[in-house]
């Protein structure tokens, strides 16, 4: 197994994306006088860097986390992605504040994407690569304990509260959940890290070690300083990206924006880690991939909820937490079909098929709903 290594691209784009985003601020005066007809080219540019400085971000993060080792590697690639994911739902909620279900939606997307579509292919290429795959029974009894709590009372109880009007929550449910999530993912980390990260090692992990070597400390440190770079580029670029792409699925005629637009934000963010749990499943470190796979998904309910939660309180914009029946019936399917995929410790290519089978489903329904 390689090395971790620092790229042209992990180094230029996170410079690019700084360097475009100042321009936005300083040139915003000769930014407005910029023709219609080739108005959407610098946000197209923007998109582009977006993306590139999302992937230098993430190979920064594994470059710390390929010194810091498992489970913290996996944990900084999962901070890493929950600071993307909530930049740009921030973006998505300044832009759309007449419409309060983007974080509904991108919290949502995440969870089928990650849980179905993700997971999914991870098994079924790890079932026909290696017949069966092992798990450890107890970190997937950990994850799956967090995330159905965190996923229903966030996602699911609000369509049943009564003091505040539809699926919402009131500023002090809000805070409440929040407060409830932060402690519960606290508590998940600790038992990842400290009490029970035995839980979380794939036995295949030490050979894999044996053949990596650690990062040097000017190395680790130079990712540290262009993941923070990374990072910044993302978060600026995305109030370019977001509006323009919202702007784009109207223009084209779409009816439900942001319900595409929250998975088009999933899938861009989540798209580097699920490149690194498609590659431990293939060769069968498979609790490696859930370790990256499923900590997003928690991460992003046990973080990014609060920190959006925040933001809505701040503002004192009203946010949608709550599912509509159909999608729902999905979250509640998927929990499911976790809870079953994982409780043998055991998985194979059908386990995969039928992930893939429901995140096919999401996928048809976004477009013909």
């Amino acid at each position: 197994m390689q090395a971790a290594r620092i790229t042209v691209g992990s180094v230029l784009f996170p410079a690019l994306a700084l360097g475009l985003a100042a321009a936005f601020v300083f040139g915003e005066r000769w930014i407005a006088q910029t023709p219609a007809s080739i108005g959407f080219v610098l946000p197209a540019i923007a998109a582009v860097l977006l993306i590139g400085a999302v992937f230098a971000a993430l190979q920064h993060a594994e470059i710390i986390g390929a010194r810091v080792g498992e489970p913290y590697g996996t944990l900084v690639l999962t901070v890493a992605v929950t600071i993307i994911e909530v930049s740009i739902m921030a973006s998505m909620i300044e832009h759309g504040h007449e419409d309060p279900t983007e974080a509904r939606e991108a919290v949502f997307s995440a969870i089928m994407i990650v849980c179905n579509g993700l997971v999914g292919f991870c098994l079924l290429m790890g079932g026909f690569r290696h017949h069966e795959q092992e798990i450890q029974p107890m970190a997937a009894s950990a994850y799956l304990a967090v995330l159905i709590a965190l996923s229903v009372l966030t996602l699911v109880l609000p369509n049943y509260t009564t003091s505040s009007y539809g699926p919402t929550l009131s500023s002090s449910q809000l805070a409440f959940v929040s407060i409830l999530s932060v402690l519960l993912y606290s508590a998940f980390l600790f038992v990842q890290t400290v009490r029970h990260r035995s839980y979380f090692i794939d036995a295949h992990i030490a050979a894999l070690g044996e053949e990596q070597a650690k990062p040097s400390r000017i190395m680790t440190i130079f990712g540290g300083v262009g993941l923070g770079a990374s990072l910044l580029g993302v978060s600026l670029l995305a109030e370019r990206v977001v509006p323009g792409l919202e702007d784009a699925l109207r223009w084209i005629g779409l009816d439900d924006v942001n319900r595409v637009t929250g998975a088009a934000v999933a899938v861009l963010v989540l798209l580097p880690e699920s490149i690194n749990s498609i590659r431990a499943a293939a060769r069968n470190a498979l609790q490696t991939s859930l370790n990256s796979a499923l900590g997003s998904v928690v991460a992003t309910i046990g973080l990014t909820v609060p920190a959006v939660a925040l933001l809505s309180i701040a503002t004192d914009r009203e946010i949608m937490f709550g599912l509509e029946k159909r999608d729902t019936v999905l979250l509640l399917l998927t929990l499911l079909l976790s809870v079953v995929s994982f409780g043998a410790g055991r998985t194979n290519l059908l386990t995969g098929l039928v992930h893939l089978v429901v995140f096919a489903t999401y996928v048809f329904l976004l477009f013909v709903p």
